[in-house]
């Protein structure tokens, strides 16, 4: 098993909120383990690392199908905000059109969605992707540097 330590992430609130929304799983033989919610999970992988996004979208579409069925309309916003499979975003905009509606402000390819040009949402899929790996980018080249010196100076 690994397990992942950070003490900072991008993007994600402090640990006690976290902590607050975590997910806890009982394993085979009983045991608890205590993991970040999925919404939390799911903004944790946005990074720029290639093997993240497809995680996230697996991750995403196994939850939608999941709960698909009878879903808590927090679960719906969750959808329409993290879904990164067209198809799944159409079904979804076809039994939410309000929802899809009121979200576009939060998620722009929304508006895609709602019109029915898939070409142009997989291009805005692709920009999302593309602006959250330079926000990390961004966001860990200084902390990189510092380390580069770090190394260097010894």
């Amino acid at each position: 098993m690994r397990v992942d330590v950070m003490s900072k992430m991008r993007g994600v609130d402090a640990f006690s909120k976290l902590w607050k929304r975590r997910t806890t799983l009982q394993i085979p033989g009983g045991e608890k383990c205590d993991l970040l919610s999925l919404p939390d999970l799911v903004q944790a992988k946005k990074t720029q690392r290639d093997k993240d996004w497809p995680m996230i979208r697996r991750l995403v579409e196994a939850h939608y199908f999941q709960h698909q069925q009878k879903p808590a309309p927090a679960q719906v916003r969750f959808w329409f905000q993290e879904l990164r499979t067209p198809e799944l975003l159409a079904e979804l905009a076809r039994h939410y059109p309000a929802i899809c509606r009121r979200l576009t402000k939060q998620r722009a390819l929304l508006v895609h969605v709602q019109f029915g040009k898939m070409d142009d949402w997989e291009r805005a899929l692709l920009a999302e992707e593309t602006a959250e790996r330079q926000r990390d980018k961004e966001y860990w080249l200084p902390l990189r540097r510092e380390l580069e010196k770090l190394r260097h100076s010894k």
